[in-house]
C-alpha cells in the first residue's frame, strides 16, 4: 500500500467502522506529517496514526505496550494510546488512536531560549534512561538498530562516503566514522527514544519544550543515538549545554556523532529526500566533520 493512499478519508472510514462512538468526528491531516506513519487529527482530543509501510507496523504494539509504562516516570507528556485498530480490507495493518497533545512542532524560531531547551531535553532523556529496562525491547530490527552497535551501518556509511566523493571531506568523514566505531558502548543497556528530531519535539506558546512524541524507534540499548539532535537542532553553547546535562563522555559523544554522520550521509543523495532535507543533511554532515577535525 503506497503512503499516498493513506488519506483522511480512509482514516475516517476505519474509525467509523471499528470505533462507531467516534464516527462523525472530523478527521484532518496534522500540520507536519511523519514518514513512518500518516497521522490525522480526530476531533479536538485525539489523533489517528497509521503506519505507512509494513516495516513500521511493529511499532504499534510496542508503543501501545510501553508508552503507558514509561509515561509516569517522565517529566514531559508523551503519547497516550487510547485504542488499537485492526487490519481491514482497505488497510492491511494494525493502527492506533492516541490522545492529542497540545503544542507545535519545534523549529528554531519557535524556541524562546535554545540553551534552556537543550537542558530540558537532556533532562527528559536522562529520566528516560533511568527507567527500569525489565522486559523492554532490546535494540534490533524493530527500531532499525537504533541503540545497537554502529557496525550495523558500517558498509552503508562507507559506501555513502565513496559515492559522495569530492562533495565532502571524505578522509575526515572516514576518520570520524572510524572514531565512532572504536568508541564501543560498555555501560548497561538503558531506554532510548531513537529518533530525537525537531519533528518529534513539541513546544508550547512560550517557546519551551512541551512534549516528546513518536516512540516508534524506542528500545533498550546504547543511548548515544539520542545525541543526534545536538547536530541537527543545536549548536554552539546550546550543544555544549546539552552534552553537559546528558551527561555524555567522549566515547558517547563520538558514537552520537557517528549516528548523526551516518544519517546525514545516506540522506544527501536519497531519492526519498526532498531538496530541503538533502540540503539540511549536507549541513549536518559538514558540521559533524568540522567538529571532529577540531577534536
Amino acid at each position: 500500500m503506497h503512503r499516498d493512499q493513506i488519506d483522511s478519508a480512509l482514516a475516517a472510514r476505519l474509525v467509523a467502522t471499528q470505533f462507531p462512538e467516534w464516527a462523525g468526528l472530523p478527521v484532518v491531516p496534522v500540520e507536519v506529517d511523519g514518514w513512518d506513519n500518516r497521522t490525522f487529527r480526530l476531533g479536538d482530543t485525539m489523533t489517528v496514526r497509521l503506519p505507512s509501510a509494513e516495516g513500521y507496523v511493529r511499532s504499534v504494539e510496542k508503543e501501545n505496550t510501553w508508552l503507558p509504562r514509561l509515561a509516569p516516570h517522565l517529566p514531559l507528556p508523551i503519547p497516550v494510546p487510547l485504542a488499537v485498530g485492526a487490519p481491514s480490507s482497505e488497510y492491511p495493518w494494525p493502527w492506533s488512536v492516541r490522545r492529542w497533545i497540545d503544542g507545535r512542532i519545534t523549529t528554531r524560531d519557535r524556541i524562546a531560549d535554545l540553551d534552556a531547551f537543550a537542558k530540558d531535553l537532556a533532562g527528559f532523556l536522562v529520566a528516560l534512561q533511568q527507567i527500569s529496562t525489565a522486559g523492554g525491547p532490546l535494540a534490533g530490527a524493530h527500531c532499525f538498530y537504533r541503540g545497537a552497535p554502529l557496525e550495523v551501518y558500517d558498509t552503508e556509511t562507507r559506501d555513502a562516503i565513496a559515492a559522495l566523493g569530492a562533495r565532502i571531506d571524505a578522509a575526515t568523514a572516514t576518520a570520524a566514522w572510524e572514531d565512532a566505531l572504536a568508541a564501543a558502548w560498555s555501560g548497561p543497556s538503558v531506554w532510548f527514544h531513537g529518533d530525537v528530531a525537531a519533528n518529534n519535539l513539541l513546544v508550547d506558546g512560550a517557546g519551551r519544550l512541551a512534549a516528546v512524541i513518536d516512540f516508534g524507534t524506542c528500545g533498550v540499548g546504547d543511548p548515544a543515538c539520542d545525541l543526534v539532535v545536538a547536530w541537527t537542532l543545536l549548536d554552539g553553547e546550546s550543544r555544549e549545554a546539552f552534552r553537559a546535562a546528558m551527561p555524555a563522555d567522549d566515547a558517547m559523544w563520538a558514537r552520537g556523532r557517528g549516528w548523526a554522520l551516518w544519517k546525514a550521509l545516506i540522506t544527501i543523495d536519497s531519492p526519498d529526500a526532498t531538496p530541503a532535507a538533502a540540503s539540511e543533511a549536507r549541513r549536518v554532515a559538514a558540521d559533524v566533520i568540522e567538529e571532529f577535525s577540531r577534536s
